[in-house]
C-alpha cells in the first residue's frame, strides 16, 4: 500500500479539492481518510453513504459523584483551569474546562472525584463511488484532535489495509494533527497559493515534513493570480530540491462543481481539472521511480 496526505501549510489553499479529484483519478483500489477532523469537509464532494458510525472516547474527565462530595472546596480551589462550578453549595466538573490533569482527585479527602472515560467525537466509516472513507466529527470545544486522526488512520488500515492507495486528506498547518497525519506515509502532497503567507506557510509545512521523511511534492493552486508570487514559490522549490508537479489555474468551474458536491474532474473538460488530471499522471510517475529525490 502507497500511503499519500494531501496537506497545506494553511487554510484555503483548495486542498480538498485536489484530493477529491485526485481520489477518482489515482490508479488501483483506495481507501480515503479526513483527517482535517476539527472542519472535515471531503464527505462534501464525495456524496458518501454511511456505513457506520463509532464513538470515539478522548482523554478523561473528572466526574463528582455527590452522594460522596462533603463540600470542602478543595477540588475548586486547586483547579487551575476553572473547571470546577459550584453551584447550590454543590460541586460539579465542566467537561468543556477540564484539562484532565486529575489533581481534583488526589486533594478530594472523601475520594469523590473519579476520572471518567468522555466521548469527544465520533468516527464514520462510508462508502463512496471511488472506495470507503473514514472521516470524523471532533465535539465542539474538544481537544486532541490529533489522537482522532490517528483513530481515523488506524480505522482505515485495519478495514481496507489490502487496497494499493490509502489517499489522506490532511489538516492545514503545522500543528499535532498534521504531526499525526504525515506519521507513517510515503508521500506528501503540499498544495499552496501564489501569496506571501502561501509561500511562508509552504516553508513552514515542509520543514516538518522532513522530520519524518515521506517524498515532497508540491502543487499551486490559482497560480495565474499572481505569476510574480509563483516565480518566487518556484525559485524555492528548485533551491529545496523539491519537486514541483502541479499549476492549477484559476478557474469557476471548481466552484460550480463545490456548489454541486462533486469533484471539479468530473464536471468536463475545464482548465483546472485538465491541470488535475496532468497532476494524477506526475504523481503515480514520481511514486513509481524509487530515485527521485525525497
Amino acid at each position: 500500500m502507497i500511503r499519500i496526505a494531501v496537506i497545506s501549510g494553511k487554510g484555503g489553499t483548495g486542498k480538498t479539492m485536489v484530493t477529491a479529484a485526485l481520489s477518482r483519478l489515482l490508479s488501483g483500489s483506495l481507501v480515503l481518510a479526513d483527517c482535517d477532523v476539527d472542519a472535515a469537509n471531503l464527505e462534501l464532494v464525495q456524496s458518501p453513504r454511511l456505513l457506520r458510525t463509532d464513538p470515539f472516547m478522548g482523554m478523561k474527565s473528572a466526574v463528582i459523584d455527590p452522594a460522596a462530595c462533603v463540600q470542602c472546596g478543595e477540588c475548586e480551589a486547586h483547579c487551575r483551569f476553572g473547571a470546577v462550578d459550584r453551584d447550590d453549595d454543590k460541586y460539579r466538573v465542566n467537561p468543556l474546562r477540564c484539562e484532565g490533569c486529575a489533581v481534583c482527585t488526589a486533594v478530594c479527602p472523601a475520594g469523590a472525584v473519579t476520572m471518567q472515560p468522555r466521548q469527544t467525537g465520533e468516527i464514520k466509516y462510508s462508502e463512496t463511488a471511488r472506495g470507503h472513507l473514514v472521516h470524523a466529527r471532533l465535539v465542539s470545544g474538544a481537544g486532541n484532535s490529533g489522537l482522532l486522526v490517528h483513530a481515523v488512520k488506524k480505522t482505515a488500515l485495519e478495514r481496507d489495509g489490502q487496497c494499493d492507495l490509502f489517499l489522506i486528506d490532511g489538516p492545514p498547518g503545522t500543528g499535532c494533527p498534521l504531526i499525526s497525519t504525515i506519521s507513517g506515509v510515503d508521500a506528501v502532497l503540499v498544495v499552496t497559493e501564489p501569496s506571501v503567507s502561501g509561500l511562508h506557510d509552504l516553508k513552514r509545512v515542509v520543514a516538518v515534513c522532513r522530520q519524518f521523511r515521506p517524498r515532497v511534492l508540491v502543487a499551486v493552486n490559482r497560480w495565474d493570480l499572481d505569476p510574480s508570487q509563483m516565480e518566487k514559490i518556484e525559485a524555492w522549490c528548485r533551491d529545496e530540491n523539491i519537486s514541483l508537479i502541479g499549476r492549477i489555474p484559476f478557474d469557476p468551474a471548481v466552484i460550480d462543481a463545490v456548489r454541486a458536491g462533486v469533484p471539479v474532474t468530473e464536471t468536463g473538460a475545464s482548465p483546472a481539472a485538465q491541470a488535475i488530471r496532468t497532476l494524477a499522471v506526475t504523481i503515480e510517475q514520481e511514486l513509481s521511480n524509487p530515485d527521485r529525490p525525497k
